[in-house]
């Protein structure tokens, strides 16, 4: 596609305004035989998802829900809109289906996304990723946090806690034994006052695929002993060798490393905590072996990019 020879940031904004026109003209993909999940109290079509980061602040629900997706998580939003890095901070690598992102959680800041979120009209079920602003130093990044989860508690249908993207200075130290119980104690105190008068919101948390065993065992521990809602799993890699020396690496070298942590981290948590998978899900097959790895859905993003909704349509009316 011509599109694909476009900078890379204005090919995906051309892609998601072609959608928006798509979606108003009538276009939808249909799933001939729906499989409902029950997850995390959302009741979806199916089990595929749309991971964060492709629409950041809520200005294409309703188009990406025209895609049959069982759920759309967007964001990341922080407290404070912020530009993000320097450009050009998003790669394509073409030949191996891969892309390099060094955004920097740009976002037109949470109560935008508020707002959008308030006027969408379609009911796919919706998660919401809140991080950090670049400037809110690490030990103050937990008000960050309860800022943003005050103000979107209760118009989403689960809430994920990014502290795993690689492009926000120091972000991945909140995975540390140094903070991690801090933050998953304060989030939890902060979801079950939240709960007393707007009802019970979902809190995961997304993790990175870098971890060492050890250090992923630390979390999940936490998490158990924190009582979240479950994990999602993974981010992208810092292990690559792009030239441009930063940002995370997504699509297909991604699986296998995803993959793996997907398995220690069934492992460590047990079968009951729910895991939506994503990192390098490309097709069908991909797709199902997070599934037989332990997840209970799937995210795709990369995957998506360069595929289209095709990739939507394969896998939702492929399995069963």
């Amino acid at each position: 596609m011509v599109i694909h020879y476009l900078p890379t940031e204005l090919s995906h904004k051309l892609a998601l305004e072609g959608l928006r026109v798509l979606t108003y003209l009538g276009f939808k993909i249909k799933q001939h035989n729906p499989f409902p999940v029950e997850l995390l109290g959302m009741h979806m079509d199916n089990n595929l998802g749309l991971a964060a980061g492709l629409d950041k602040n809520g200005d294409y629900i309703d188009s990406l829900s025209s895609l049959g997706f069982g759920h759309i998580e967007i964001g990341t939003v922080t407290p404070k809109p912020q530009k993000g890095n320097k450009k050009p901070r998003l790669f394509r690598m073409r030949s191996e289906k891969a892309l390099i992102n060094s955004m920097g959680f740009n976002n037109k800041g949470v109560d935008y996304l508020v707002e959008k979120v308030k006027q969408r009209k379609s009911i796919t079920p919706l998660g919401i990723s809140i991080g950090k602003n670049f400037d809110t130093p690490i030990d103050s990044a937990i008000q960050d946090y309860l800022i943003c989860l005050n103000k979107v508690y209760s118009i989403g249908d689960y809430i994920a806690i990014n502290i795993s993207s690689p492009n926000t200075k120091n972000l991945r130290d909140l995975q540390s034994d140094a903070h991690i119980e801090n933050l998953l104690s304060s989030i939890k105190a902060r979801q079950t006052e939240l709960s007393l008068t707007q009802g019970y919101t979902p809190i995961l948390i997304k993790i990175s695929p870098d971890m060492s065993s050890d250090e992923l065992k630390i979390i999940s521990e936490s998490v158990l002993r924190n009582k979240l809602d479950g994990i999602i799993c993974s981010n992208t890699t810092t292990n690559h060798n792009h030239s441009s020396k930063k940002g995370g690496l997504s699509g297909r070298p991604l699986f296998e490393s995803s993959t793996s942590t997907l398995l220690k981290l069934r492992d460590y948590v047990g079968a009951d905590l729910p895991i939506i998978a994503s990192g390098g899900v490309m097709d069908l097959e991909t797709f199902e072996q997070k599934i037989n790895k332990g997840a209970n859905a799937v995210q795709i993003y990369t995957g998506f990019i360069y595929k289209g909704p095709s990739l939507v349509d394969e896998i939702i009316n492929s399995v069963s």
